[in-house]
């Protein structure tokens, strides 16, 4: 999620504005979709190697150290340097991940394109949320610079990149150039797959052959029609980019071309990617 205030739940519909996820309701509530037609999977067990992850982070130091407190006296405890190496380098750790999914999507996505764009809304673009995932607790930190360094320490035992880190027990003791770090000790579902509401392959290829079609005839149009002289260089528009020929395609549509009947001849769904996550960072400028 992002931000990383709230709860995601399959069913949740959303759009990405200015960088933030929007939300926007569920298809559950009201009920676009009756739920007695989705089968549900709740406390999915999911690898948990999987959700700890790093990348350009080392461990120049770890080891064991003595301190003193004034009413315990002497205690040992495990201390561990963790050194990032670029801007963007981090460590993550989540522990005792599972999940809650929608079993049976291939049953309701059909019924959901002439719903979501037809029947109870008209969404040209829109995200569904199919699984998400809950964890204990889970540790972040990225790095906002190169030579980034975490310093951490706890009096447990154990010790390594990835028991020291994100440990019930462990602390911060000091930090050097990093961006971002977060704990999560309470279980929210932040984390979460979805599905993006996109106009079919078929139906922007056709219309951008088309196109190009227009855009040979109109320069031809426009030099016999205006009765001045332009120098006449071909190629003058940009290349199509994805974003803007999807929204052509339906623009161009003439009245109620689009309707029940044919949604889905012009929309499917796919899964969301990392293009889609990169919209949520749009304020760092690649």
């Amino acid at each position: 999620m992002q931000p990383l205030a709230g709860n995601a739940h399959p069913g949740d519909f959303f759009q990405i504005r200015n960088g933030e996820i929007v939300f926007l309701g569920n298809i559950f509530n009201p009920q676009i979709i009756d739920q007695f037609e989705v089968d549900f999977e709740f406390g999915m067990l999911l690898n948990p190697t999987s959700w700890s992850i790093s990348e350009g982070v080392s461990k120049p130091y770890s080891g064991r150290g003595t301190g003193h407190n004034p009413i315990d006296g002497e205690f040992e405890f495990s201390k561990q340097i963790l050194a990032f190496k670029d801007k963007g380098s981090f460590v993550f750790k989540g522990e005792n991940p599972e999940a809650v999914r929608i079993v049976n999507w291939d049953g309701i996505k059909d019924e959901l394109i002439v719903k979501m764009t037809q029947t109870y809304y008209s969404f040209r673009e829109v995200y569904v949320i199919t699984e998400c995932a809950v964890m204990n607790n889970w540790t972040l930190a990225i790095s906002g610079a190169p030579e980034g360094e975490l310093e951490i320490a706890t009096e447990s035992e154990n010790f390594g990149l990835i028991d020291l880190f994100g440990h019930s027990s462990s602390k911060t003791i000091q930090s050097k150039d990093i961006d971002y770090y977060h704990r999560e000790s309470n279980q929210k579902s932040s984390f979460f797959k979805a599905k993006k509401l996109i106009v079919n392959d078929g139906k922007v290829e056709h219309f951008v052959s088309n196109l190009l079609t227009r855009r040979s005839a109109h320069q031809k149009w426009a030099k016999s029609f205006f009765p001045y002289e332009f120098y006449h260089l071909d190629g003058m528009y940009s290349d199509l980019a994805t974003g803007t020929v999807n929204a052509s395609v339906l623009d161009m549509l003439q009245g109620n071309q689009l309707n029940p009947n044919t949604a889905l001849d012009y929309f499917s769904w796919t899964n969301t990617s990392l293009d889609d996550v990169e919209k949520l960072f749009l304020t760092y400028g690649g």
